[in-house]
């Protein structure tokens, strides 16, 4: 008897309703992208290959694919990778997802280093994760050095396996440590910006009202951010006077429920010479940027 033929019409269109039937919010793209990461083609190129007969080992891809995805976990884990502005980041269990909004936290960040007019800026990341906004501004904003660190060894070793894919490991390094307490001294004091996407929502919205993709998944480290959320942010806001240079740059994604309130923690310090909230792809309140005096 013939083995049953998958064309990538068909298992296309099964994979849509089957994941529709699971929930999937979004069934149609799952599929693309289940179906480009089983057989390494772009999502143009299935849409003209649509008689093409899926092999033995690309039908064995795209069943544990399937299975995965319907069962909750996000596709960016299942397929391994994400788009983040002008890169392509590998993406793992255990370490947080790039999302889109992070993208206008960068640029704030390449802002913030335009404005600084140094020929060899000096970046301190804190809670780099993946490694995404570490590698932007060092692939975006020639010159530039990153001191890129992250207290889970998961995501300092994720960061590292993205920088050296990248080719930027002359300036980008990734230090297991936490907030800054492995950094050389002798840079402290002299960064042009310190960026971060800290753990930012609050215990209380983590456990209601987050989806289940989010919170059964991704690690709690780097979503929980206590009670207000802004645990890891006052943290942030201490050190910043002790690593900044003067007139250095703070750029920091928050919750729309508390990015206002850490601009209040900022205004409160002395030595803030602006202190400015913006909003995000979809006008939500996301980025606090300040500029020491």
């Amino acid at each position: 008897m013939a083995a049953e033929i998958w064309t990538v019409k068909r298992i296309l269109n099964w994979t849509k309703g089957f994941l529709e039937r699971k929930g999937d919010e979004h069934p149609r793209l799952s599929a693309e992208w289940l179906l480009c990461n089983a057989t390494n083609m772009t999502r143009v190129e299935l849409y003209v290959n649509f008689d093409k007969p899926l092999t033995s080992g690309e039908l064995d891809v795209m069943r544990d694919g399937v299975r995965r995805r319907a069962a909750g976990e996000p596709l960016q884990y299942v397929t391994g990778e994400m788009p983040f502005r002008h890169i392509v980041m590998r993406c793992e269990r255990g370490v947080l997802i790039p999302r889109p909004e992070t993208e206008v936290l960068v640029d704030a960040a390449l802002e913030g280093l335009d404005a600084r007019e140094s020929e060899a800026p000096l970046v301190l990341e804190i809670g780099t994760g993946s490694g995404c906004i570490a590698l932007s501004l060092a692939s975006e904003h020639e010159g530039t050095r990153v001191i890129a660190t992250d207290l889970s060894p998961e995501a300092v070793a994720l960061a590292t396996r993205n920088r050296d894919a990248l080719n930027l490991a002359g300036c980008v390094d990734v230090v297991e440590c936490d907030m800054a307490s492995s950094v050389p001294d002798a840079l402290m004091g002299r960064f042009d910006l310190l960026v971060s996407n800290p753990p930012y929502i609050p215990t209380d919205v983590l456990e209601q009202e987050v989806p289940a993709e989010v919170k059964d998944f991704e690690p709690p480290l780097a979503l929980d951010g206590g009670e207000d959320g802004l645990d890891a942010f006052r943290r942030i806001l201490e050190l910043s006077p002790a690593a900044l240079a003067p007139g250095g740059w703070l750029c920091v994604e928050l919750f729309e429920y508390n990015v206002h309130d850490a601009a209040d923690l900022v205004r409160a310090e002395p030595g803030w010479a602006q202190v400015e909230v913006r909003e995000d792809l979809t006008h939500r309140p996301r980025v606090l940027v300040a500029v020491r005096a």
